[in-house]
């Protein structure tokens, strides 16, 4: 057992459902069950209990319960006092960033940091923005790129930059000649999306089945770019935002609005809440800001 373990352990007793808790922790419920079957095991114990209204913590599981939180906290008060002695001594920028958000700020904006700041150790790393966020709640990284929401109280959230989410759909499709569209055409058709591992696929899944339905997903993909090829053949319909849509422009695709709410990609610059930031860090978070500001002033083409 680990301290990643009782933080798990912590979640589901939270979250009183081990499908809420994975959901919470991008973890699939086989998954996280695995764990608290491995904990269980080596602790020769049940510790919940399991019915259709939800769980029940055995004795053990309250005893348990009632020293994580203690373990837990003592273990990340140490961790991140050594994290602040060692950021202090390095002087190191370690960026965790969402695929898409790069596109967005553009490479050059850390070409030039590195070139303007050569004695900070500068280390980026790409991952689908749930896996951004899963590493950085794990202590990885002392800076992220990823896009909102998030739960509250984790982190202190700079916004760069937010699109509305369009349906994009072949001139072809008999949605072309709308102004716009609602969740409720989705229905029956087949959508080309960005896996689980990314905020957009459970956006628009969510949505829908609020809806009424479950859509009817045809391939899901790490990326934008497949997506838009399977739209640019009229193999079927995908979501995009339009900074993207410009990147790929197709004379073949239209780009439509939802009109039936609020569809965001927001993509935002955070840090771990109560967490200190190094020098470094802040000199790098005030040269992503300029280079955003000099984007939307035209002095930087995207």
């Amino acid at each position: 057992m680990n301290i990643k373990d009782l933080e798990y352990f912590q979640v589901i007793c939270q979250e009183k459902s081990i499908t809420r808790a994975a959901k919470r922790l991008y973890l699939s419920p086989q998954g996280l069950s695995r764990i608290l079957q491995n904990m269980e095991s080596e602790l020769d114990t049940t510790l919940l209990l399991r019915s259709k209204s939800g769980i029940t913590l055995t004795e053990s599981g309250q005893a348990l319960l009632k020293y994580a939180s203690g373990i837990t906290g003592s273990w990340h008060v140490l961790e991140q006092e050594i994290k602040n002695i060692e950021n202090q001594r390095r002087g190191e920028v370690d960026l965790l960033s969402a695929y898409g958000i790069l596109r967005l700020l553009t490479p050059e904006c850390l070409i030039d940091f590195k070139e303007k700041y050569p004695d900070i150790t500068f280390t980026y790393r790409e991952f689908p923005d749930c896996q951004v966020e899963r590493l950085f709640l794990e202590k990885e990284g002392n800076l992220a790129f990823s896009i909102g929401p998030f739960q509250s109280g984790l982190y202190d959230v700079t916004e760069l930059e937010s699109f509305p989410i369009s349906l994009l759909v072949n001139r072809k499709h008999p949605l072309s000649s709308r102004s716009s569209v609602t969740i409720q055409d989705l229905k029956g058709e087949k959508l080309y999306i960005e896996n689980s591992e990314f905020k957009i696929y459970h956006l628009i899944c969510d949505r829908c089945r609020e809806a009424g339905f479950t859509p009817d997903i045809a391939f899901e993909t790490s990326g934008f770019s497949l997506c838009h090829k399977m739209c640019a053949q009229n193999k079927g319909i995908t979501v995009t935002v339009d900074f993207i849509f410009d990147d790929m422009s197709h004379p073949d695709m239209v780009m439509l609005p939802f009109a039936d709410g609020e569809y965001l990609w927001s993509a935002c610059m955070l840090t771990r809440r109560g967490e200190y930031v190094s020098r470094e860090t802040e000199l790098f978070q005030r040269h992503v800001m300029r280079w955003m500001q000099d984007i939307a002033a035209g002095k930087i083409l995207r």
